[in-house]
């Protein structure tokens, strides 16, 4: 579908990873013959351990990672056109996503030399699974302002408070957790807090459901009562989480994710106009690919930094309030163009579409608000 739709690989940029490119997308022809997978309306944030026990069998997960540690040893931009195939191809990547995506690079810059020989292969190869809890009841997107609570133990810490919205942590093995470690002073709440890496299993800790609006369960609420994490399990420094995370909140902005999470309806949508399409149609599609244009050679821009090892926090919140933006333009593009009474007979285009519609007022709230992500960004550039 993908090759007859709108081809990614064709606008021009990183010519030397055509190899790879054609690597990536048989593995994914491999892995559909073989049942491992099919595409759904889910696209790419179906959860399938088993492809991705394969994909980290074939190397593509902790590609930037040294090899001590399980990884590739290769660069940044290679790792974004392996995402970016995935991606666009829609290949059930979600259960490996957060740990490869962010906690694996924060544990690489952060963790200890135990904490990276330990955990660091296992989510390469495809056997760890992370979620990541951030956000609190009452707090939003204002981490400053978090409750859960940390404290100092003979040996560790214990921690007790409740984490909510917290994507597949029913299904996940540990948790990157974000808590206070000591009192902030009203002219720094940013002060005083400290990233864990958590144990799924460990005694006291509650894992409800939260069944979204579209009728899926992927959100949870975790609820930590007293919840022993050993000193070894700290990740970074103690009262040093702010700067860290602002670090993993970077990758978690930029990548390919933010433009690619509803390509296959765009590509369904071109599918079903077919080549007789009206011009007026025509004209809707060309502007929906030119910005996929345009926030591809963003995304590739921020993948150039880090690959630089320089700094893209202000490019990274710009490039996902940018691609919000597109994300819910092309779910009410998409209805336009395909009204209710043509779906009945458009089945793969009804089911993305009404998951798309679903999903579209997430978008100004995962990964940051669009108010977090511009005061980010006005802060980068003097204004405020």
């Amino acid at each position: 579908m993908l090759a007859e739709t709108f081809d990614i690989a064709d606008l021009g940029a990183f010519a030397e990873f055509a190899p790879l490119r054609g690597e990536v997308r048989a593995f994914l022809d491999e892995q559909r013959t073989r049942g491992i997978w099919a595409p759904v309306p889910a696209w790419w944030e179906a959860y399938n351990p088993d492809f991705s026990s394969a994909l980290g069998a074939r190397g593509w997960i902790g590609m930037t990672w040294p090899k001590a540690y399980g990884g590739g040893g290769l660069s940044p931009l290679a790792r974004f056109v392996v995402t970016e195939e995935l991606l666009a191809g829609g290949a059930p990547v979600k259960a490996h996503w957060q740990a490869d995506r962010q906690v694996g690079p924060l544990i690489l810059r952060y963790g200890s030399e135990e904490q990276k020989r330990d955990l660091l292969p296992r989510i390469a190869a495809g056997e760890l699974f992370f979620c990541v809890a951030m956000s609190e009841p009452d707090s939003g997107s204002d981490l400053a302002s978090i409750r859960t609570k940390a404290t100092r133990v003979d040996g560790g810490w214990l921690i007790s408070g409740t984490k909510v919205w917290i994507s597949f942590a029913h299904r996940a093995h540990m948790m990157e957790l974000f808590a206070r470690t000591s009192p902030a002073p009203p002219e720094n709440r940013r002060s005083g807090v400290t990233q864990f890496l958590v144990d799924l299993r460990a005694p006291g800790i509650e894992i409800r459901p939260i069944i979204n609006m579209a009728g899926e369960h992927d959100f949870n609420e975790v609820v930590l009562d007293g919840v022993f994490i050993p000193d070894s399990m700290v990740l970074g420094a103690v009262d040093g989480g702010w700067n860290q995370v602002s670090d993993e909140l970077s990758y978690a902005h930029s990548g390919p994710e933010r433009w690619l999470s509803n390509f296959g309806l765009l590509a369904a949508v071109i599918d079903h106009l077919g080549p007789e399409i009206a011009a007026a149609d025509a004209e809707e599609i060309g502007r929906l690919t030119s910005h996929i244009v345009t926030l591809r050679r963003i995304s590739m821009s921020i993948a150039a930094l880090a690959q630089a090892g320089l700094s893209m926090k202000q490019e990274a919140a710009l490039a996902k309030d940018l691609a919000t933006n597109f994300e819910q333009e092309l779910a009410a593009v998409a209805c336009r163009l395909v009204p209710e009474g043509e779906r009945a007979t458009a089945e793969t285009v009804a089911a993305m579409l009404e998951r798309a519609v679903l999903y579209a007022p997430s978008h100004t709230i995962r990964a940051g608000t669009r108010e977090i992500l511009r005061g980010i960004i006005a802060r980068g550039l003097g204004l405020r």
